[in-house]
């Protein structure tokens, strides 16, 4: 009982961003004594600071500190997570590059990734490049490493079982070989979920969406009732690999047709190629030739398959929310305008009631922490891994 408190307690305070104990003790229907005393461990462990009220305004309606109006009376003392120590690596393995940062438990936005190397064809390479890249960030004590990656995985197990577009990632177990190097618990996530997890922080209302991520590949992932889906086998979002009629491309996958060859990155450009466009086949000129006006007669099959895909998928979920990430979200607004309305043409829930839509930028780096909080400060199962920054 005392870690699913603790595991509450600062799933809340990451949401809100900032509170006092008795708003955490009231939202969450504890006793003030609890409360306080499970802050003061938390302090203790360098996970929750104290700040002045006046340092960052915010209500306690759960909504991300500086969304409300502040506070009247006379100013108290404040938590938040803590932004002050950056006690997890974070890395993303990318199709075509890999990202790593330090990240603070009390990350609140997406910042720059710092180190960046172009992802290579071999696990042993890989390993070598991130232990070269980590030397260059400043040193200090790590709780945690938390990797996000493509494709199928299997979080439970750590492994990834089959990745379209980097199949040596499934030869070998990732976590173990990074564990190996920095000698301290490893997490691995599949991207699309921790993106998720990520947009939930930032949106401290979103409890029920479906993201749609678009970049090397398409992916998507769902929080539902609050909660980031858990399916029975470790397969789901895979959205990108929903094959179209008439779409003869060959896929990363092994199958013809996917959806994903018309609308990631590098089917756009092949569009746009065979559309016979005298733009350069490249992304700035792609995007060059999409800021002209209007949507491209050769970009609207894809998107509108695309479309039909996500209202399916709104349908057997019953969700009414898209968030938008990645890729798409850098072409004109005309583009993510247009999929959006095929959306809401194709959602059954748009005859009785309202269904959004948006474009969102990516939040990778808090949904890592979201991670690494769940994870490896307070895991639910599993033996404990020793106190953070003990």
């Amino acid at each position: 009982m005392g870690r699913l408190n603790k595991r509450a307690l600062l799933g809340r305070l990451q949401r809100m961003g900032l509170a006092s104990r008795a708003d955490l003790a009231k939202s969450l229907g504890m006793s003030q004594p609890t409360a306080g005393k499970i802050v003061d461990e938390l302090m203790a462990l360098r996970i929750i600071e104290e700040v002045d009220s006046g340092e960052q305004a915010g209500d306690t309606s759960g909504k991300p500190a500086g969304s409300g109006a502040a506070r009247l009376g006379r100013p108290g003392r404040m938590l938040r997570l803590n932004r002050a120590e950056c006690p997890f690596l974070g890395i993303h393995l990318g199709v075509s590059q890999t990202s790593l940062a330090l990240l603070a438990v009390g990350q609140i936005e997406e910042g720059e990734w710092p180190v960046k190397f172009r992802t290579p064809n071999s696990a042993e390479e890989w390993v070598r490049q991130v232990e070269k890249a980590a030397e260059k960030l400043p040193a200090g004590k790590l709780w945690g490493v938390v990797l996000s990656v493509p494709g199928i995985v299997n979080e439970l197990t750590g492994r990834i079982l089959f990745s379209p577009n980097l199949r040596w990632t499934a030869e070998v177990d990732l976590p173990q070989l990074l564990r190996e190097v920095f000698e301290v618990p490893v997490e691995l996530v599949q991207e699309e979920r921790a993106l998720a997890l990520g947009q939930q922080v930032a949106d401290a209302g979103a409890d029920d969406f479906l993201l749609v991520d678009f970049g090397d590949g398409v992916g998507g992932a769902i929080i539902s009732n609050g909660k980031l889906f858990a399916p029975t086998v470790p397969l789901s979002g895979e959205l990108g690999h929903t094959p179209v009629p008439g779409n003869q491309r060959a896929c990363g996958c092994g199958a013809v047709g996917c959806i994903e060859t018309l609308v990631s990155r590098r089917g756009l450009l092949q569009s746009l190629a065979e559309a016979g466009e005298p733009s350069p086949h490249h992304w700035p000129g792609l995007l060059r030739r999409l800021e002209e006006g209007g949507v491209p007669y050769w970009l609207k099959p894809g998107l509108d398959a695309m479309a039909v895909i996500i209202a399916g998928a709104l349908n057997v979920l019953g969700i009414r929310r898209v968030i938008i990430t990645g890729t798409l979200t850098e072409c004109p607004a005309a583009v993510t305008d247009y999929l959006s309305r095929a959306v809401i043409s194709g959602a059954m829930w748009a005859r009785f009631g309202q269904v959004e839509c948006q474009a969102m930028p990516r939040r990778r780096m808090v949904g890592l922490v979201t991670v690494g909080l769940d994870r490896i400060i307070l895991p639910m199962t599993g033996p404990d891994r020793g106190e953070p920054g003990s």
